[in-house]
């Protein structure tokens, strides 16, 4: 099992000097993983990004959510810019020795103003198991992440997601939870890990005002218990946002509206721990 932490906790540039940023930090403080966000795979400096992590050593996952002009869910222009950008970021990843990327994969990361249409529906999965197909060729994952209702339209729990994967019926497409996610959709912090235990394969840990963990409502102790009973041993990566590190495009994509922390370090650590810890506690369970 990696323990990860996001790359938008120490930086919102990753070009040389923000991955080294985003690399330094994410080893110093104790994680396993670095998640880097890919909002732009065609932009991403891969050789800058190799030459980092040559000199400091992590694994490597990447996330994304697509973007209005690249939605799997729009026209066959907006699919096919999307099934594009979704490759890409598999190569890249795959470069830098990676073996996930998820995120919002099937659809633009917005809020819609109507239910999805059976055929855009059909678009999203034609064009993801197209994607797959690619991913497996290079040795990678996809994770689907189960995001809120003002995020998409496609499916909001995991039962949802595990329909939608079900139609894409590749062995290389899985379930991606998020604790902040689930604890405004789902019924508890245990069912949707128990019931989408086989097909579980990425893991957010974020709390419910994205700020330090432990201090708003998840519910992270029957988590890291359903975690343990389903056996998970996939990532788990620590998510926060604050506008003292992300730049002004990325709060306004994620609504980050207040700020509930300025020191990444402090924060980073803090959540290494506060995941450890109940990681540790949950295995005790076994003893008993």
């Amino acid at each position: 099992m990696h323990i990860g932490c996001h790359g938008l906790v120490w930086t919102s540039s990753f070009d040389r000097d923000g991955l080294e940023k985003a690399v330094t930090g994410t080893v110093s403080t104790g994680y396993d993983l670095l998640e880097i966000p890919l909002f732009d795979p065609f932009g991403f400096d891969l050789e800058a990004a190799t030459a980092v992590l040559a000199e400091h050593p992590v694994t490597i996952s990447a996330s994304l959510g697509l973007s209005a002009d690249a939605d799997l869910l729009g026209d066959p222009e907006q699919v096919a810019a999307g099934r594009a950008k979704l490759v890409k970021a598999v190569d890249v990843v795959a470069d830098l020795g990676g073996a996930y990327l998820v995120g919002v994969l099937y659809s633009q990361l917005a809020k819609y103003t109507a239910p999805v249409s059976t055929e855009a529906r059909r678009r999203s999965v034609a064009a993801l198991q197209e994607v797959a197909d690619h991913a497996s060729t290079r040795g990678l994952t996809l994770g689907l992440e189960v995001v809120n209702r003002y995020e998409t339209n496609l499916f909001t729990t995991a039962r949802g997601a595990l329909a939608y994967i079900a139609e894409i019926d590749r062995p290389n497409v899985g379930v991606h939870l998020d604790t902040y996610h689930m604890n405004i959709e789902e019924p508890d912090m245990i069912q949707p890990i128990l019931e989408s235990a086989d097909k579980l394969v990425y893991v957010h840990v974020g709390e419910s005002h994205r700020g330090y963990l432990g201090t708003g409502t998840v519910d992270f102790d029957t988590f890291f218990k359903g975690l343990a009973f389903a056996g998970y041993d996939g990532p788990i990566t620590f998510e926060s946002f604050s506008s003292a590190v992300a730049d002004p495009s990325i709060t306004r994509m994620l609504a980050v509206w207040r700020d509930l922390w300025d020191d990444s370090a402090d924060l980073a650590a803090h959540a290494n721990g506060y995941i450890r810890n109940r990681l540790h506690a949950v295995e005790t369970i076994r003893a008993h």
